[in-house]
């Protein structure tokens, strides 16, 4: 951003600035599976920045409303949801490699064609792939809640973020999000509650959390934090404009 005075400046002249990344990202180890997946199903089911400004039609090869997550972890709730609701096409984000090769040998196993995956950063999927007011909803479900104060500047619900994939949604449009860190929890309503062209859908309220849609899988880890008595935050927010 050398030769511009702001980021403001530089956005208007069309030039994407990078910013401090909202994860870590752990390389790990593939399992022959995994590398097998990517291998074979990349070509048919993955999708990179450098291809620009998607036109899902021509992705899916059909028109349909397009559900986009972010960080999907191994993949297990992703695949699940896609083979449940065939009319929708989904994607999904995640940043480490290991996860993508499971979401893809899963895909595989279930003959699920709706799907397709990028490993990159969420935030710069939205800014180069993903374009205005073609999204049906946008899924982020328990990200890092960086719970140390010092790190909380890395938690990716943030305002800026929040307008970012606004206007990635169409209007009406959700931003569905899930949290078991009760602290995280309320920083997203707070930022939520604030944001510029978003209504909460839940009943109890303008800062009311909502009940998990059937559409959510429970995961394993949900299961197991339920059984310690760990709560779980829906929260579902509508673009109105």
């Amino acid at each position: 951003m050398k030769s511009f005075k702001s980021e403001e400046e530089a956005r208007a002249a069309g030039v994407y600035i990078s910013k401090v990344k909202s994860f870590v990202k752990r390389e790990g180890r593939l399992t022959n599976a995994q590398a097998r997946a990517i291998e074979v199903n990349w070509p048919s089911k993955g999708l990179s920045v450098e291809q620009g400004l998607l036109n899902f039609d021509d992705v899916f090869g059909r028109t349909a409303p397009t559900v986009l997550e972010i960080g999907f972890g191994m993949g297990k709730s992703l695949v699940e949801m896609a083979a449940a609701a065939p009319e929708n096409n989904f994607i999904g984000i995640e940043v480490h490699r290991p996860g993508v090769g499971a979401c893809l040998a899963d895909a595989e196993e279930a003959a699920i064609e709706n799907l397709r995956v990028f490993e990159h950063d969420a935030v710069e999927v939205l800014a180069l792939s993903i374009a205005d007011n073609s999204l049906h909803r946008l899924q982020l479900y328990f990200p890092d809640p960086w719970h140390k104060t010092r790190h909380h500047k890395r938690r990716i619900v943030q305002p800026d973020f929040v307008q970012n994939l606004r206007s990635k949604l169409a209007v009406g449009g959700t931003f569905h999000m899930a949290t078991d860190w009760e602290q995280y929890a309320e920083h997203m309503m707070d930022v939520m509650t604030q944001a510029q062209g978003f209504e909460n859908t839940s009943s109890e309220g303008p800062a009311g959390y909502v009940p998990r849609p059937d559409y959510r899988p429970i995961t394993k880890f949900e299961v197991r934090g339920q059984k310690l008595g760990h709560g779980v935050w829906d929260l579902i927010f509508k673009r109105v404009s």
